[in-house]
């Protein structure tokens, strides 16, 4: 014996029915069938209505023929002739009975008459059939009887193929006629399964199984092939509308498996409950969710299917709710589930949010990673991997692999020619010509990720080639580093360009030596000279500090700055004015100082100046709208004199800040922070890495 029920949806019109047929007829002929009914979708809510109406108005007759309608033109569509006149006759009959019942009985009727026309399709279909009444045969909490009942009525009927029998309705012990409850017809499955020590129960629905989630309200919810009864029960109990609770118990006592499945996708496996073994590692199984709507709090539920570490699982839950800027209300565990609360308002969030943490966990994919440079930023970048490769894998699903790790000269080549496609090489060294090989290796199709000024300050020409070999090889070419170590400077302004809103002046220090040098020189007694020393012995300016002094980083970072703004800015196009002049190119470093020292008095000077006007000198590399300048844009760099309302006035030390204007904001953005330091930019060329 086999127990099929189809649920309302399953039976809703003529054209659902013919579905059902199918099934069963195939079932059939395997087997002996009992098929259980729903009423056909909506009719029960219907019947509930008709009986608050007033008997003998006019409304109740209207809500009458309204639902006689239905069920007539169901029968026209699957009948012809002398068979359409019979089945119509007899549901006509049991409309008359429903006229004439209790207000308490009318909700009866849905199962009666959409079992009798399924029944007389069946008949007609050349099986043999045999209607059975369950308000005779399930009798309400008394299983013993009920069991008796059905074995003995199957019994008595060797010949039969097929029983059909009406589901959700019932009758109490002393006959009065009742039901079982709201998606008791899945009960009645349960119940005629275990009666008949059916070989197999098919719970017919119009989902692909349990799922992990409500569909309707977490898109992301997916079928679960097989769970053991228990966590089936669960999610039941908890909210799974997919299922009756009660259901679970007859078919677990006899070790009946269920089968929930899809109507409209019959070849779909669907969800298998069954007698497993308890888990060694428990799984999680779903997360439901029950609203009281009395407390307007929503009661959330996640279910595994064996021993779990409540203390832990709730703490991932909070964590996972706080990420999503939602509170917990409380938050417990059994030891096998975990049962949480929220505010009925946040409910649908919190139930994505759980099921994205516990059930949306992305296929780790393995990134392998080729460093180009062994200096400070690469040793920072390769111990961060190693420290939060758990952390990545986890939040990201991306495992990093370093496939390579060199200060060689020769390492760009080498990686070009060995290396897999989809592989990132990764250039944290000062070279003033790696940047050569990045055309081919973008070609061979590995991304770039670069914390290497140099690299990107460029002709324009060569900068443009290497986003070309970028886009048309599918891959990424990222360098936010550049500018600004872990500051997202780059990125605000490519933001900016790329939704059309026009640059209008870009302010920058992002020198972070010179910046240090001249807020210093404010607030000590010490000469320039004595500062620009300190700062080189503590490894910040460049082993020549000219270069600093210059101004030859600073235009570097205005060259990158500008190209992401759409500005194809070369040197030749910005105008430096320089800390020192060219009377200082040439000398050995300590005749440098030297001079650096008889020239203090010129740098007192310039800072007695700007203290007196109640300004700080700055160092500032400058991109301003200008018509009559390259390319539209006038460009420098140079010490300016800012006063207590500019932003650049309060940086200090080692900090870098831009300040950006365009034409979409009426007010300056301004990005300020830490600009130095190696794990900061070790940090952020991780980003680079996996964004």
């Amino acid at each position: 014996m086999q127990v099929l029920k189809f649920g309302g949806s399953s039976v809703a019109n003529a054209t659902n029915i013919s579905r059902v047929l199918d099934i069963v007829s195939k079932a059939a002929r395997k087997d002996r069938v009992a098929l259980v009914c729903s009423a056909i979708s909506g009719c029960t809510d219907a019947l509930l209505d008709l009986a608050r109406t007033e008997r003998g108005g006019a409304e109740r007759g209207v809500m009458l023929e309204s639902l006689k309608t239905r069920h007539l033109d169901i029968i026209r569509r699957l009948f012809t002739g002398a068979e359409r006149e019979a089945v119509s006759a007899k549901i006509e009959a049991l409309f008359g009975k429903l006229a004439a019942a209790p207000e308490d009985e009318m909700v009866t009727f849905g199962e009666l008459f959409s079992t009798t026309i399924i029944a007389e399709k069946l008949r007609c279909e050349g099986f043999r059939t045999k209607w059975l009444d369950s308000r005779i045969l399930v009798i309400k909490d008394n299983t013993t009887l009920t069991y008796n009942n059905i074995s003995t009525a199957v019994a008595l009927e060797p010949e039969v193929e097929i029983f059909i029998a009406p589901g959700f309705i019932a009758s109490e012990y002393d006959g009065k006629v009742t039901t079982l409850g709201r998606g008791g017809s899945d009960f009645s499955a349960a119940l005629y399964a275990a009666a008949t020590k059916a070989s197999r129960l098919e719970i017919w629905t119009d989902v692909p199984g349990i799922m992990t989630a409500n569909p309707k309200q977490v898109p992301a919810a997916r079928t679960i092939p097989e769970m053991p009864y228990q966590a089936a029960l669960d999610m039941a109990s908890h909210g799974a509308k997919v299922l009756y609770a009660p259901t679970v118990q007859p078919a677990m006592e006899a070790g009946i498996a269920i089968h929930i499945l899809n109507t409209f996708e019959p070849e779909n496996p669907g969800t298998v409950i069954k007698a497993m073994p308890e888990a060694e590692i428990a799984e999680w199984m779903g997360v439901t969710s029950v609203e009281d709507t009395r407390q307007e709090e929503s009661l959330l539920c996640l279910v595994s299917n064996g021993r779990i570490n409540g203390k832990s699982a709730c703490a991932r839950i909070e964590d996972c709710l706080k990420k999503a800027g939602i509170r917990t209300l409380t938050c417990s565990s059994d030891g096998i589930n975990v049962y949480a609360s929220v505010r009925l308002a946040v409910a649908g969030e919190a139930l994505n949010a759980i099921h994205r943490e516990f059930f949306e966990t992305a296929p780790a994919t393995t990134v392998n990673l080729y460093i180009a440079g062994t200096g400070a930023v690469g040793s920072a970048l390769t111990e961060l991997i190693r420290e939060s490769s758990d952390h990545i894998a986890h939040r990201s699903g991306k495992v990093l692999r370093i496939e390579g790790y060199s200060n060689k000269r020769d390492f760009a080549q080498m990686v070009r020619k060995s290396a897999p496609r989809g592989s990132i090489f990764v250039d944290v060294t000062d070279s003033e010509d790696i940047w050569r090989e990045y055309e081919g290796l973008l070609r061979e199709g590995l991304s770039i990720v670069s914390s290497n000024r140099r690299a990107l300050a460029v002709p324009f020409v060569d900068y443009a080639a290497m986003h070309a070999a970028a886009q048309e090889n599918g891959v990424f070419l990222r360098y936010e580093t550049t500018v600004g170590s872990a500051l997202p400077m780059l990125e605000s302004i490519a933001a900016g360009a790329n939704s059309s809103d026009e640059i209008l002046s870009i302010e920058a220090v992002v020198s972070c030596t010179l910046n240090r040098i001249l807020s210093e020189y404010t607030l000590t007694p010490c000469s320039f000279a004595q500062i620009v020393r300190k700062a080189q012995d503590e490894g910040l300016t460049e082993s020549d500090p000219r270069i600093d002094l210059s101004g030859r980083e600073a235009l570097r970072k205005l060259l990158i700055l500008a190209r992401e703004a759409g500005v194809p800015l070369e040197e030749e196009d910005v105008e430096i004015e320089p800390v020192i002049g060219p009377e200082y190119a040439g000398l050995p470093l300590d005749e440098f100082y030297a001079r650096l020292e008889a020239d203090e008095p010129r740098f007192a000077a310039l800072e007695a100046a700007a203290d007196a006007a109640h300004q700080r000198q700055r160092f500032v590399a400058s991109l301003e709208k200008d018509p009559e300048g390259p390319h539209g844009y006038r460009a420098s760099i140079k010490v300016k004199n800012v006063d207590a309302t500019h932003p650049a006035y309060r940086i200090t030390g080692t900090e870098n800040a831009i300040i950006i204007r365009s034409a979409y904001h009426p007010y300056p953005l301004l990005i300020q922070g830490a600009g130095e330091g190696a794990r900061l930019a070790a940090a952020s060329v991780l980003n680079d890495i996996l964004r």
